[in-house]
């Protein structure tokens, strides 16, 4: 429900009334019984607060743990092809150093 001002338009007072959208406009001052003119508000505006607002924010807890699932299994396949790419350099290396001393010879 939004925050509306009013200025009296007799005793010049303003203030602040919290109604809901469809409730008609006050029409009578509360200070002097006098008119009052519902005047044009800013508002209080958009406050976001948090990590953002993004569908991915308010998954079901079904999607999140699926979500952990894939993310840890992806995880550990790149953990294997790191070790398997350090085991092949190993076996390179040990290749060309036994070609070297055999031309050596």
């Amino acid at each position: 429900m939004p925050t509306y001002e009013y200025k009296c338009l007799e005793c010049d007072i303003q203030f602040e009334k919290f109604q809901g959208i469809t409730a008609p406009p006050l029409e009578e001052c509360p200070e002097c019984n006098g008119k009052v003119k519902r005047l044009i508000g800013a508002g209080a505006g958009l406050i976001f607060k948090g990590s953002g607002f993004y569908t991915t924010d308010y998954r079901s807890e079904g999607y999140k743990k699926s979500a952990e699932k894939d993310k840890n299994a992806s995880s550990d396949k790149s953990d294997k092809s790191k070790n398997n790419d350090k085991k092949e350099k190993k076996t390179d290396t040990s290749s060309e150093s036994k070609t070297k001393s055999s031309d050596s010879d």
